[in-house]
């Protein structure tokens, strides 16, 4: 872990680049932001911090899309996380910190590399899908903060449209985010290191609106898949390395 001013601006520098992701494709802090963040700050506090960014960035998000939200679809999906969050936020506070870097790192991995390929899974359709992926989702994001990837499979087996997808992602990102901050808490940061989030957040926020526009939708997508592949690689080896 880095600290002093260095850590700081990393810090910044990492929310920044998450949240302007995040507004130019309606997906990605959680998995560009992660694997940077558990490298800096360690796992526990590397999750629950991304639990609190990536549910007021959903927040936001909604407040213009809330009306496209398919709430007989979420249901299900919203009922399975918030069963399985507790047995996430249980298994980051049970592995030692290189055990938990290589799990984290791996569930980001193969996440990504499974929504890379436009993975079609029969089980991931119909109310059981839903659950299913809730489930997986939910389990994820308190353990590893990344529970995205089983939602974008569901969606995508659903054959739901990114103009579906988008709203119904940031409603499921507000639950499951709320029940993942209740379930780990909240990350213990210095008034400093809070105010230089919130900062990054709001000017990634503004990058990635202003963005949005000149960069074609499936190129934004093939680099935050990129950039989360490659920490989740880096986490996997970290974690081997400390073992």
């Amino acid at each position: 872990m880095i600290g002093g001013w260095t850590g700081d601006v990393l810090l910044a520098g990492i929310v920044l680049l998450g949240s302007s992701v995040q507004w130019l494709t309606g997906m990605g802090f959680a998995l560009v932001a992660v694997p940077a963040l558990i490298l800096l700050l360690g796992p526990a506090e590397g999750v629950v911090l991304a639990n609190c960014a990536a549910g007021v960035i959903s927040v936001v998000g909604l407040a213009g899309g809330w009306r496209r939200v398919r709430l007989g679809a979420m249901v299900p999906l919203c009922a399975a996380a918030a069963c399985t969050v507790p047995a996430g936020a249980w298994l980051t506070r049970q592995l030692p910190a290189p055990v938990l870097l290589l799990v984290m790192g791996a569930l980001v991995t193969v996440a990504v590399l499974l929504v890379m390929r436009g993975a079609r899974v029969p089980a991931l359709r119909g109310t059981k899908g839903a659950v299913a992926a809730g489930a997986a989702g939910g389990f994820m994001n308190s353990a590893a903060g990344v529970g995205g990837p089983p939602i974008s499979l569901y969606a995508l087996n659903a054959g739901w449209t990114v103009r579906e997808f988008v709203p119904n992602a940031q409603f499921y990102g507000v639950i499951v985010n709320a029940f993942s901050v209740a379930a780990n808490g909240v990350p213990t940061l210095s008034t400093p290191k809070w105010v230089s989030v919130a900062v990054a957040m709001a000017v990634g926020g503004a990058i990635g609106r202003g963005l949005s526009d000149r960069i074609p939708e499936r190129r934004a997508r093939q680099l935050v898949l990129s950039l989360a592949l490659a920490g989740g690689v880096t986490a996997v080896g970290k974690g081997l390395w400390g073992l």
